[in-house]
């Protein structure tokens, strides 16, 4: 009566034991309106990302004000020039009556800056706008960071869900088989319990991992600004490769990343904003050219006039100006000397993480999965023997599930600490761009 049982959880553990040597690459058996939709490559949604994320179209809207800001900076003369034209009427008495008599005048007037105001003001102007470029270029590695984790968690949980069917489908198929047996006769309550529980526990194990991947999937959309009825299928494997980077070259490449590179340049146009505001508590000169007609017809005079005129700068010294400019530098500086050190710190750290994951999932895939797949086989030897029951079977069957799990989560953190470790080294270097 029991060998009957005993040959059909073996049948269950041998299927099981059949997917410990590799993890599923594919998001099979997905339900029939997933099937519809073709499963979007990783290439394909960071192309998406870059040209409909808002975050970063909204960051290059900046980039028309800044070329503005740089035009006007660039201009021989800050001040535009003044022109001024005035007409008058005189009403001279006359013996018997008045004499009105048209006078008028016209003046040209530039102010003109004596300090080096214009090139301070354009070194700040090209700092800023170069600040600006590298910031977008940090924008659109951190979108293309975000899009990546979310991509591979999508990956993830569709493989983990091909995982809990597989699961389910079995322990099903004994439970129904055992609760025969036992209607007959045959088999034990308890066998007959221990499967139906055996197969809730896969029912609602796949029923969360469903909800997991209903949530990853539907942010997954909103990153790639794609319709709430398209939500994406992510395609490809979970294998733990990176680039051939040592921590040296992170190291060096993190002090040239896009972000530390744009605090410098916001430090360089603070400095020379500073330098302005200083400037510009020397008075500018104001040169002007006025030219008329006076006085009545039969003796017109003409006057030209040359004026100069000093503004003197006695009691508003621009120290509100300085003092702003001189705030915004050192908090640029203090900026730059945080995440300098915070760079170097994310990318130690991450690097120990990415190491440690690697040696756990070749763990995993040298060691534990072998040994697993050398139990089945005395699982199978000691069945034949009559030596272990359906308890001892769905314990080992357990233990295959539950190490595909442990696979399938230690790829997934393997992936994201190294999308998290190229973002915080700035790897891999490219040239910043609008």
């Amino acid at each position: 009566m029991r060998k009957k049982s005993l040959a059909l959880a073996s049948i269950l553990f041998c299927a099981v034991g059949a997917g410990l040597a590799q993890v599923p690459a594919g998001p099979e058996g997905q339900p029939s309106t997933e099937q519809m939709l073709s499963p979007l490559t990783m290439i394909d949604a960071l192309a998406k990302a870059v040209t409909a994320n808002p975050l970063l179209q909204a960051k290059m809207a900046e980039l028309a004000a800044a070329e503005g800001q740089r035009t006007d900076a660039a201009a021989w003369l800050y001040n535009n020039p003044q022109v001024s034209v005035d007409q008058r009427r005189r009403s001279v008495p006359q013996g018997a009556g008045t004499d009105r008599q048209s006078e008028w005048g016209a003046g040209l007037s530039q102010t003109f800056e004596v300090a080096g105001q214009r090139g301070y003001r354009r070194e700040s102007a090209e700092a800023a706008l170069s600040a600006l470029r590298l910031e977008i270029a940090d924008v659109r590695r951190q979108v293309r960071a975000e899009v990546s984790e979310r991509y591979v968690r999508v990956l993830a949980l569709q493989q983990r869900i091909e995982l809990e069917r597989q699961a389910l489908g079995l322990f099903e198929d004994t439970a129904t088989a055992v609760e025969r047996r036992r209607a007959a006769g045959e088999d034990t309550r308890l066998d007959a319990n221990v499967a139906r529980v055996e197969a809730e526990r896969a029912r609602n194990q796949l029923a969360l991992v469903l909800e997991q991947l209903l949530d990853a999937r539907t942010g997954l959309a909103a990153q790639l600004q794609l319709p709430p009825e398209r939500l994406p299928l992510a395609s490809g494997d979970l294998a733990a490769e990176r680039d051939g980077y040592s921590l040296e070259t992170l190291l060096a490449a993190a002090q040239a990343q896009p972000r530390l590179r744009a605090l410098a340049e916001r430090e360089n146009s603070a400095a020379a904003r500073l330098k302005l505001e200083r400037a510009s508590t020397y008075p500018d000169v104001t040169v002007g050219l006025n030219v008329g007609r006076e006085g009545p017809g039969f003796a017109r005079e003409r006057l030209t006039t040359l004026s100069v005129s000093i503004p003197l700068p006695f009691f508003r010294r621009n120290a509100a100006g300085i003092g702003k400019a001189s705030t915004e530098l050192s908090q640029s500086q203090i900026e730059k000397q945080a995440v300098t050190r915070d760079a170097q710190a994310n990318v130690n750290a991450l690097w120990a993480r990415l190491n440690s994951l690697e040696v756990r999932v070749r763990r995993l895939q040298k060691s534990v999965l072998p040994a697993l797949q050398d139990n089945q086989q005395l699982s199978l030897k000691s069945q034949r023997a009559g030596q272990i029951g359906l308890l001892e079977l769905i314990v080992v069957s357990r233990q295959g599930l539950d190490a595909r799990r442990d696979l399938i989560e230690a790829l997934t953190d393997y992936q994201s600490t190294r999308i998290a470790l190229e973002l915080a080294a700035g790897w891999p270097q490219e040239e910043a761009r609008p």
